[in-house]
């Protein structure tokens, strides 16, 4: 953890979910009591058929919905794609881009990427910026040189409104059950934090870098433990109360 930085706990519901698994959501918001607020941050990104009733699903409480991508234009000829206006009229708070999974099913390279977080800035949103190693780049030892090169491309050099945060996610970790080592996280979240703070200054002191990549509540205690790890991205055991709670209770240890 980051001393001073106040954690996040985000999960990512993908292309997963309708409306019948709202009920797993108000039994998060139900959990995140106020006394654990003051503790960390929590904010649920589901598909953007479920942003509103998501949203209304935890009206006035503390825990926040997202999106999962966003355009960079505000509107326009772009048939199925999601403005940053929309989320935030949609209820959303914030929004994820960049994910791997947009970065190879989709084509995006860092320069889309850049677009579209710089128009999740100006529009106010929490912008959670993905990065990322694929198992053939972790093996051939050129992790940190991949991180560096997304961070560079995929950081504006312009930024205002929303908060920005950084996850990293070992794509090769992702959904395989696969973990890396404590010492492995360690290393790239103080890369990370390195190279932040190259690219915007102070500020990149007290952006939030998060760890995504088969974390569950067996493993987030010593994850999320570990200096410069100031919370998660979760993917599928954030579909479910009890794992995403579960995750979410290491802090009461931590903090």
């Amino acid at each position: 953890m980051t001393p001073g930085v106040k954690p996040l706990v985000a999960g990512n519901w993908k292309m997963n979910g309708t409306s019948a698994g709202l009920d797993q959501l108000a039994a998060m918001a139900n959990y995140y009591t106020p006394e654990l607020h003051k503790r960390l941050d929590m904010l649920v990104c589901v598909p953007a058929t479920l942003l509103f009733r998501a949203s209304e699903t935890v009206k006035n409480g503390p825990i926040k919905t997202g999106g999962q991508d966003c355009h960079w234009e505000a509107s326009g000829a772009h048939t199925g794609d999601i403005s940053t206006a929309m989320i935030s009229d949609a209820g959303g708070s914030a929004v994820i881009v960049g994910h791997s999974e947009r970065r190879s099913d989709h084509g995006e390279t860092d320069q889309v990427v850049n677009r579209k977080v710089t128009a999740a800035l100006a529009s106010g949103l929490m912008t959670i910026v993905c990065i990322g190693e694929i198992e053939e780049e972790r093996k051939s030892g050129k992790t940190l040189d991949v991180l560096g090169s997304q961070l560079s491309g995929s950081i504006p050099e312009n930024r205002g409104g929303g908060e920005l945060v950084v996850a990293y996610e070992p794509v090769w970790a992702i959904g395989t059950g696969l973990t890396p080592t404590v010492e492995d996280v360690r290393e790239a979240h103080s890369f990370v934090r390195e190279k932040m703070v190259e690219l915007i200054g102070n500020e990149g002191e007290r952006t939030r870098l998060l760890y995504g990549g088969s974390v569950k509540p067996a493993n987030a205690g010593s994850l999320l433990g570990i200096d410069n790890v100031d919370g998660a991205l979760v993917g599928g055991a954030s579909l479910k109360a009890e794992d995403f709670l579960g995750i979410a209770a290491a802090y009461r240890a931590l903090v």
